[in-house]
């Protein structure tokens, strides 16, 4: 019967042992961060990752990019782990379950079954808390797990941005060679046309010019076609793939992507979604529920035992840990507390760094579209009239070679200026998404969300 009775004790300190007093949205939590790694549960030698096309399209990189790359990747598991923690700090008892035996020598006439203590009770090495307390920590690491959710978000983009960043860059080198091209197309017409003139009598320095000028176009040719292979190869890698894997930039130009919002809107929607923002907001909520923990430094533990002496006796044990070191108490919680006052100021600061950075881009996207609207409308047409105009000239004998190099120059300059003006608008964009913590296609004007909310 005593026996009996402290296999139940065991028992029921067992049981207890499965209990986990985590906050009601933890699996709200778990949820997202599963439906986040659906990619990641195979290992990475079984993952089947998408082909890409000999030439492909921004979007098709970028999934590519966001299953094989291990930066972002690494950050899932980050937010992973942080989840476990959370179940870590909730598990209770907080405590585990210590056995012990004791036998006693004595001269006097005893059965050897009543010489014999059986305890249980909790680890003496760690007290028993109270499950408010377990519970508080719990809640501190779950606002920690959530922060680390919205760092995979901020990854997630931050990836994007680095690729988008580097196919644009090799769209505009492609884009690039083929205006040098024209031009070393160009130029080696202006050396037959010289040696025409030549022919006819004409000075030989024409003719030797043109053909130091077009030899100079061969070699811009050459090297671009080098800089385009080593931005291969650094794409390549960003997309898990061998350097030399076969990568061709896009025949022409992406098309421009539009913006679906007004600007104030657009600030309004990067306030609200940042997850830089949101991720600093969680900690600030981290910090906040952590003076609460410290202050439950307060309250008492506790450490319990039952023993079982045989047939002579059974007794329960229990003490309470009173804290009496009312400095350190005070200063886990004044420590507590300016971690929540430094983390309230990284948010506040944070808003209005990522709202002037918001700002700061969004003009510059603003200043590139003006940039490119200027040289197609205006500057190219212009320029490209000129030099049609000085090569007649230089080819009827009315001008010298140097007029015409200048003018090919300034319709050069323009291309390639116009060329650059539309990527960089592109990359800013790419920059914008970050800020915004979403993709621009994925964003509804007031107009086409009210119309969809009104639909049944």
């Amino acid at each position: 019967m005593r026996l009996s009775l402290f296999a139940a004790a065991i028992s029921l300190l067992l049981a207890a042992g499965g209990c986990s007093l985590v906050p009601g949205d933890t699996p709200a939590e778990q949820s997202r961060m599963q439906a986040a790694g659906r990619a990641y549960q195979a290992p990475f030698s079984r993952r089947v990752l998408p082909e890409l096309p000999l030439s492909p399209q921004w979007p098709e990189v970028l999934r590519r990019a966001f299953l094989a790359n291990g930066d972002l990747e690494a950050a899932y598991y980050e937010w992973q782990a942080a989840l476990a923690r959370v179940r870590l700090a909730g598990a209770y008892p907080n405590t585990n379950l210590a056995l012990g035996y004791q036998y006693m020598f004595s001269g006097e006439n005893m059965k050897a079954f009543d010489r014999g203590t059986f305890i249980a009770g909790t680890d003496p090495a760690m007290n028993l808390s109270l499950p408010a307390k377990v519970a508080q920590a719990a809640q501190v690491a779950l606002e920690e797990a959530k922060a680390k959710g919205k760092r995979f978000e901020a990854a997630k983009f931050a990836l994007q941005q680095k690729v988008l960043t580097q196919y644009y860059d090799m769209a505009l080198t492609a884009e690039r060679l083929r205006i040098q091209q024209e031009t070393a197309d160009l130029l080696k017409m202006v050396v037959d046309v010289s040696a025409q003139q030549v022919r006819g009598g004409a000075a030989q320095v024409d003719v030797l010019k043109a053909q130091t000028e077009y030899a100079m176009a061969q070699d811009e040719l050459a090297n671009m076609k080098v800089e385009l292979a080593s931005m291969r190869a650094m794409l390549n890698g960003m997309l898990a793939r061998s350097p030399d894997a076969p990568l061709e930039p896009p025949a022409q130009l992406p098309a421009p992507r539009p913006l679906p919002l007004d600007d104030a809107q657009l600030l309004q929607a990067a306030m609200q979604r940042n997850p830089e923002l949101a991720e600093l907001a969680f900690q600030a909520q981290a910090r906040q529920q952590a003076i609460e923990l410290a202050r439950m430094a307060w309250w008492p533990d506790f450490f319990v035992q039952v023993s079982i002496q045989g047939s002579i006796q059974q007794a329960l044990m229990a003490m309470v840990m009173l804290p009496v070191n009312a400095p350190a108490i005070q200063a886990g919680i004044d420590e507590a507390d300016a971690m929540h006052q430094a983390a309230l100021a990284m948010l506040r600061q944070g808003g209005f760094d990522r709202a002037g950075q918001f700002v700061a881009t969004l003009q510059a996207v603003h200043n590139h579209e003006r940039q490119a609207a200027l040289y197609r409308d205006d500057i190219i047409p212009r320029s490209r009239q000129a030099f049609d105009n000085s090569l007649q000239a230089y080819t009827g004998g009315v001008i010298g070679f140097a007029d015409v190099i200048d003018s090919l120059r300034v319709l050069l300059g323009a291309r390639q200026s116009l060329a650059q003006a539309r990527m960089n608008r592109e990359k800013r964009l790419a920059e914008l998404e970050t800020l915004l913590g979403a993709d621009l296609e994925a964003l509804k004007t007031p107009a086409t969300t009210s119309q969809a909310t009104s639909q049944p």
